[in-house]
């Protein structure tokens, strides 16, 4: 047990969500709890985790998970392991819920990304169609985010690219998509700033400078992609193929890389692949799966076309090892590939403690100047 590694978790606490300041205890080895100093509140080591409050060991569990975010049919979990499928479902829920949060912290944080490129899949739901938006960055081979919707329309791609948004700095950005229309529309809309021009009333938006959207189309003759155009709706050619120079190896828009991550997506969960007997009862285990799956491939999956050589120094060119790469270590989040129990164990530091309104006490007072809140 190391107290400088956890935080307070106590929403009330002004210590909460706060690493290293010596406010954190041993309460009991025995139970594995700490003790925050500030307001007397204690914790298990497996708080706001997906271990907390579980009859199963962490090894346990950590290889299930590992199971089903490999797409591993939560059938042959039950079968192989003699647990209950309610059991497996809980903790594909918890362990989705974790995911999301770990993604929220983490991922969705301004950078510059270059090129995005998003994509739909058709996801054959209990009683309808259901249908999966996701976006990635191409450079660092990013997954930016999914939504689940029942319907493809313009309110499924106005959140994801909202999604987009969330992580995109004010820097040049393409956009490679499919022929949806909706897509062109919404982009123009999201991706503009605010600009104060000292008058009352609501301040005028002005479109991103830099901003190009690439629809590429596909031709289909009997189930057959036959050809492919391209069209440019937003921005000019020049500055669409600056930024394909920059973010990838050929100057000729596609969505290949989108369309290689459903693949990945469909080889780990169930229910997105073709032509099989699974079905999505909930569009809620979808979400929960979908973020499992997407962290997973952010954090814990080296991949191939990211790694990089390191040359031995005493023994020439011809002797070298390759580093492997997340997507995440890629963007700069982490230096190293995590493992799922290190993912699953994360745990999301709380929003900082704000002080009641109303004139402050002296006590009060002593507590802001210490927290610097």
């Amino acid at each position: 047990m190391d107290p400088t590694k956890v935080f307070c978790h106590n929403p009330n606490c002004p210590a909460s969500g706060k690493l290293g300041r010596k406010n954190i205890g041993v309460h009991s080895l025995k139970e594995k709890r700490y003790i925050c100093h500030v307001c007397g509140k204690t914790f298990t080591e497996t708080k706001d985790t997906v271990f907390y409050r579980l009859r199963y060991s962490d090894e346990f569990v950590t290889r299930i998970i590992a199971l089903l975010t490999c797409g591993c049919p939560i059938a042959a979990i039950v079968f192989a392991f003699g647990l209950d499928e309610r059991t497996v479902a809980d903790w594909q829920r918890r362990a989705g819920i974790h995911c999301q949060k770990v993604h929220q912290h983490l991922v969705q944080q301004f950078r510059d990304l270059g090129q995005v490129q998003a994509d739909e899949i058709r996801v054959k739901h209990q009683g309808g169609i259901a249908w999966l938006a996701m976006a990635i960055a191409v450079s660092t081979r990013l997954w930016l985010g999914g939504v689940v919707s029942n319907c493809r329309d313009a309110n499924l791609i106005m959140s994801l690219i909202e999604q987009v948004r969330s992580c995109a700095l004010y820097r040049p950005l393409l956009f490679c998509v499919d022929g949806f229309v909706a897509y062109v529309s919404t982009i123009q809309k999201v991706f503009r700033i605010t600009v104060f021009t000292g008058k009352i009333g609501r301040p005028s938006l002005k479109a991103w400078e830099n901003l190009c959207i690439v629809r590429v189309i596909k031709q289909v003759s009997g189930k057959r992609v036959v050809g492919v155009i391209q069209r440019i709706g937003c921005g000019t050619w020049k500055q669409a193929c600056l930024l394909l120079k920059q973010t990838q190896s050929t100057l000729n828009p596609h969505v290949c890389y989108i369309e290689r991550i459903n693949g990945t997506f469909r080889s780990r969960m169930v229910a997105l692949v073709r032509r099989g007997r699974s079905l999505v009862r909930q569009l809620a285990t979808l979400h929960h799966g979908m973020y499992l799956v997407g962290t997973v491939y952010n954090f814990c999956i080296p991949h191939k076309s990211l790694r990089r050589v390191l040359y031995i120094a005493d023994k020439g060119m011809d002797n070298h090892r390759w580093i492997p790469m997340t997507p995440a270590m890629a963007i700069g989040i982490t230096d190293h590939v995590w493992s799922v129990d290190e993912l699953l164990i994360y745990q999301v530091p709380l929003l900082h403690w704000k002080p009641p309104r109303g004139r402050p006490s002296e006590r009060l007072k002593e507590l802001i100047n210490r927290w610097n809140l």
